[in-house]
């Protein structure tokens, strides 16, 4: 007689949320936003203070990493050197791209990365650098072992500018693309809505403060309204950043609690 089969093992227990987040700051590093610059790297501490802290809803620290590129992407007629095309910044005392949780003097390492300089083209293509830093740039090699299927994507895009993303390459010419086609390119990156969440900190109208001048954003705030419940903007113009950046993590944290993970 066959001894009976063994018991199946029961299913892995149910874990709502995400432990991990991959940070993706897209800074503005064109001559206008020097002032910007200057608050907003007095503002960093305060955010990784917050990200540190952060405990999900199983009551784990979160599990993150922290990259930065540019809004600089060459064109045809402006082959600029200084643009970073969606290239991390490296060094500041860490041999890879990113920076994360067990790294030495994260708050150090972060801030002199996200300190992008000034000499980036005139023309801002935020939207642009976030897709070659996740498509182009991983293929290469150059960003490549960033993202990981298993945590949320959270995009910062910092500028006083509007986007003026255009596929032909062609700076100054209309910034016409289709905004839902960014959406489209993040939602087959990571496999879902739910699995990436976007923050612009940019000129809700024209504005000046203390920190500088922004134009309106206008396809920045579009863009954000496309991502729905997983998008936030916040006005670039405000004295103290530091409630930009606290929106902007609650809005990747509650992202977080309604992630979807890929079966």
């Amino acid at each position: 007689m066959q001894p009976a089969p063994a018991p199946a093992p029961p299913p892995p227990p149910q874990v709502d949320g995400c432990f991990k987040i991959d940070f993706l700051f897209v800074v503005d590093d064109s001559y206008s936003m020097y002032e910007e610059q200057t608050n907003l790297t007095a503002n960093f501490p305060k955010f990784l203070t917050a990200i540190d802290s952060y405990i999900n809803a199983s009551g784990s620290l979160l599990d993150y990493r922290l990259a930065v590129t540019t809004t600089g992407v060459s064109t045809i007629d402006h082959p600029d050197v200084n643009a970073a095309n969606g290239a991390f910044r490296g060094a500041c005392g860490i041999d890879r791209q990113w920076v994360e949780r067990s790294d030495y003097d994260v708050e150090q390492a972060f801030g002199c990365r996200a300190t992008v300089g000034l000499e980036g083209p005139y023309t801002e293509m935020p939207l642009r650098a976030v897709e070659l830093a996740l498509s182009d740039r991983i293929a290469d090699g150059t960003n490549e072992g960033f993202l990981r299927e298993d945590a949320l994507l959270a995009i910062i895009i910092l500028t006083d500018e509007d986007d003026c993303t255009n596929f032909e390459g062609i700076a100054d010419s209309d910034c016409h693309t289709d905004l839902s086609e960014h959406v489209t390119f993040l939602d087959q990156l990571t496999g879902d809505r739910s699995r990436w969440a976007m923050s612009v900190i940019a000129g809700a109208t024209e504005c000046s403060s203390d920190f500088g001048t922004a134009e309106e954003a206008v396809r920045l705030k579009e863009v954000i309204e496309l991502a729905g419940d997983n998008g936030v903007f916040s006005s670039i113009c405000e004295g103290d950043l530091s409630p930009a950046l606290t929106d902007a993590l609650d809005t990747f944290s509650a992202a977080c609690e309604s992630f979807e993970p890929i079966n």
